[in-house]
């Protein structure tokens, strides 16, 4: 896909260590992500497609995890370079993560409204005040009814859709460059899964901002992802764009993973 590289993941190794022993969840990953592009990173449980995501956020809990080596360059700065406290400054802002389960991401104790005005105080700089009223525009944003009352409610008052639009809300609180979406339709009945990735899709449209979903749901793939990854044991297998890979699979693991999906006939 042509147009300005945003995101430029170069030689990327995550290793986590436990007794004794190293696992290579990702070993040696590499790509670019252009300005509103949609790329999706597929393949199976434990491919090491959650753990990329990390890492790009510099989230990989240590121990027993560690980034051994790799560059991430967004908009031309590298991420690995960056200090613990400039990091924190970047994660939210310009490189934002909608996480797999939203009930455990989201604090119980505290209200939706509050969650989402943080970062935008944060890193928006506004009062708690101006910071709340933006919130309830996000929230109407993303579809949620009544956003003025939702704004005051826990989590445990929103549903499992209304969660995770709740969490769209918070990532694109301040218009980040990149989005990575972890599983974002993970537990969603098909109705509120389509609601919730069309505004996925609505929001990069309005943003530009260049979305990474890592799912695998092929169905959404091909309707949504201008490019894809195949990963595998944490190396991309197989890469390009949505309708070639789908035409003409070449890996045996992609073919494997199209075979995979039921077919009506």
């Amino acid at each position: 896909m042509e147009g300005t590289a945003v995101l430029e993941v170069r030689d990327l190794k995550t290793y986590f260590y436990t007794n004794g022993s190293e696992l290579r969840a990702v070993d040696g990953l590499s790509y670019t992500l252009h300005k509103g592009e949609c790329m999706a990173i597929i393949g199976e449980s434990g491919s090491g497609k959650t753990v990329s995501a990390l890492s790009l956020l510099r989230l990989v809990p240590y121990p027993p995890g560690l980034i051994m080596g790799g560059e991430i360059i967004l908009n031309g700065q590298d991420l690995m370079k960056l200090s613990d406290g400039e990091i924190k400054k970047i994660r939210g802002s310009r490189i934002s993560m909608i996480f797999q389960e939203p009930s455990a991401a989201l604090n119980p104790v505290v209200t939706i409204g509050s969650q989402i005005a943080e970062s935008i105080v944060l890193h928006k700089g506004l009062n708690r005040e101006q910071a709340l009223r933006e919130a309830v525009g996000l929230l109407a944003k993303v579809g949620i009814p009544n956003p003025e009352q939702r704004v005051k409610e826990y989590p445990h008052q929103f549903s499992g859709g209304m969660q995770q639009r709740a969490m769209i809300a918070m990532a694109m609180s301040c218009q980040p460059d990149v989005l990575v979406a972890d599983e974002p339709t993970t537990a969603l009945d098909v109705t509120v899964q389509a609601q919730v990735l069309e505004q996925l899709n609505q929001l990069r449209a309005d943003f530009g901002t260049a979305l990474i979903i890592i799912t695998h749901n092929l169905g959404v793939v091909a309707r949504y992802a201008d490019s894809v990854k195949i990963m595998y044991g944490g190396k991309i297998v197989e890469e390009g764009a949505t309708l070639d890979i789908f035409r003409r699979p070449h890996h045996p693991y992609t073919l494997g993973l199209i075979h995979a999906v039921p077919r009506l006939d």
